[in-house]
């Protein structure tokens, strides 16, 4: 490789005449890049601390208003005129060879050869993804580094000034409390352990631990998944009866009072004898007590549950914080999982989207507030949960729980969001699904309604299982869809009449099929502020209205 590349590169990745270089002129191996040299990544100390938008919290009732969405500090890393050659620093051959064809895709200027160049980038840049990868949960990893896997920007100079001060005024870190990972982030929970990987058709190699405890690790923290999805299960139900049994004491005892109520007969000091009213409580009061002891038993049995799930869990949680604090990285897992993110990236651009893995002014062409930042992530899927309150919830013995999933933003060019899986296999009950938002599209609601509309259908059709074509939201719509004499992915018209449902329905625009429109009037309602609205916009709305004061007041609702 030449130490010097021709005038025409320099000037492309020049910024200015006046501002230092961000290009690659004057590369010197030893010295700068050193393609040739190990940063002794072996075994990083691991952040250990607990963050809360990794734990479930069933008491959430939605997303806290985002009230920033960029910071007023630029980060510097943008300006540094050294960016390409740390972010590439200590990545040995894959940089090497990422580095030369970049050469070749900048200076070249035959559509062809540009064309078969492009390809050669995207194989390599997810070789280089892989080789820095690893290096995420190290406390000390350079910024550079994880810019690029964050963002996909190998050079600031092939953004504008204005782009890269937007990209500058992004928040680094997570401090909105909930699930939503860039790109780094996600390979660095999962090599510490602190998330599980993603589930794949391919089953996992037995790894046995080699002393550095991590493996240890991944199989207690998936012992711990197991338990909380009974411990908060158990929880919640007991609080739930408890609450109905203090109910129906307050209730029984005015129902006693009333009983034991006996006005003077007379001017006499005796008391008079019990009215027909009073009598008529008598089979009343029975039935209550008779409530109170199947009440009773059913928080005897949950309490039990309890307090199994919360031994366990506390032993299971000594046993983690026993375990030496420099454990090494879980390499195989964030390797597998590269894998796994490079596969959904392509899911999110589709077979005739755009593939190109940098960030680059040539493609970049979104506004600030439309691209997909975790603060505008959050802030649409609060919008969406306003419109659809059920988007993020799962019934489990007829109590709803609110379980945000885990969201993940790739930098790709794509226009589609995805759900890879609805829960995780071990905790079908409380865990968090898994969606993944592009974070360049021409439209990020779109996008992510998309993600939203697939998590919904995959959760629907995992809760009526073998009958998902017969029973429930799937089966509804799959019977109508057949009667329609339709082809294609029942699932993709889902998606699509899912983004009308939320974008045109919810304004009372009348974008659906009578049928379908029913359908998700019963399994994916409005708010009740969007319901009243509507019924007093058309007749269509002013009768499925109807239909829910009805299904109220019947037992079938």
């Amino acid at each position: 490789m030449n130490d010097q590349l021709s005038p025409e590169i320099e000037a492309l990745l020049a910024e200015t005449a006046k501002k230092p270089s961000f290009g690659l002129s004057k590369i010197d191996e030893d010295e700068s890049l050193g393609f040739q040299k190990e940063s002794g990544w072996g075994s990083p100390k691991i952040d250990e601390k607990k963050d809360s938008h990794l734990e479930v919290d069933l008491s959430l009732t939605g997303f806290k208003p985002i009230t920033e969405f960029f910071s007023s500090d630029l980060n510097p890393v943008f300006g540094n005129p050294n960016y390409y050659k740390t972010a590439l620093a200590g990545e040995t051959e894959a940089a090497q060879r990422f580095h030369t064809v970049l050469s070749k895709y900048l200076t070249s200027k035959d559509p062809k050869d540009r064309s078969v160049v492009r390809q050669q980038l995207n194989t390599l840049y997810w070789e280089l993804v892989r080789s820095i990868a690893p290096k995420t949960v190290s406390l000390t990893i350079e910024e550079e580094k994880k810019m690029l896997l964050r963002f996909g920007l190998v050079l600031p100079s092939l953004l504008t000034n204005e782009q890269k001060d937007t990209f500058a005024s992004v928040f680094s870190k997570n401090n909105t409390g909930e699930p939503v990972f860039y790109v780094d982030e996600w390979f660095r929970d999962i090599g510490n352990g602190k998330m599980a990987p993603s589930a794949t058709d391919e089953a996992r190699p037995t790894k046995k631990d080699s002393g550095g405890g991590s493996a240890e690790a991944q199989r207690l923290r998936q012992l711990i998944a197991k338990n909380d999805g009974k411990l908060q299960t158990a929880e919640r139900m007991l609080t739930a009866r408890e609450r109905e049994r203090s109910m129906l004491e307050i209730e029984l005892k005015s129902k006693v009072d009333k009983f034991c109520e006996h006005p003077s007969y007379g001017n006499d000091i005796h008391k008079g004898f019990l009215t027909e009213v009073q009598k008529k409580l008598v089979p009343s009061i029975g039935e209550d007590l008779k409530n109170l002891l199947k009440i009773d038993r059913e928080i005897q049995s949950y309490l039990e549950e309890y307090t199994d799930a919360k031994e366990v869990a506390e032993s299971l949680e000594t046993k983690i914080q026993a375990m030496p604090e420099d454990c090494e990285v879980n390499t195989s897992d964030i390797l597998q999982e590269i894998d796994t993110v490079r596969q959904m990236a392509k899911m999110t651009v589709g077979r005739q989207g755009n593939h190109f893995p940098l960030l680059t002014r040539e493609f970049f062409h979104c506004m600030p507030r439309q691209t997909g930042y975790r603060e505008n992530v959050i802030d649409l899927m609060a919008k969406i949960e306003s419109i659809d309150p059920g988007a993020f919830c799962r019934i489990h013995k007829n109590n709803q729980n609110r379980i945000v999933p885990y969201v993940l933003l790739v930098p790709t060019y794509g226009d589609s969001g995805m759900c890879w899986e609805p829960f995780d296999r071990y905790n079908r009950v409380t865990s968090r699904g898994r969606i993944v938002v592009p974070m360049y599209p021409r439209n990020l609601e779109i996008a992510l309604l998309t993600a939203v509309a697939d998590l919904r259908w995959q959760v629907a059709k995992e809760k009526a299982s073998y009958y998902w074509m017969e029973e429930g939201l799937t089966g509804q719509y799959y019977q109508w869809f057949y009667t329609q004499k339709l082809r294609g992915d029942v699932k993709e018209y889902f998606i699509n009449d899912y983004i009308l449902w939320m974008t045109k329905e919810s304004e009372g625009v009348q974008r659906l099929e009578k049928e379908v429109r029913g359908v998700f009037w019963r399994h994916m309602p409005f708010s009740q502020e969007i319901k009243e609205n509507l019924r007093t916009r058309s007749l269509v709305y002013q009768e499925l209205y109807q239909r829910d004061l009805n299904r109220a007041m019947s037992d079938g609702y």
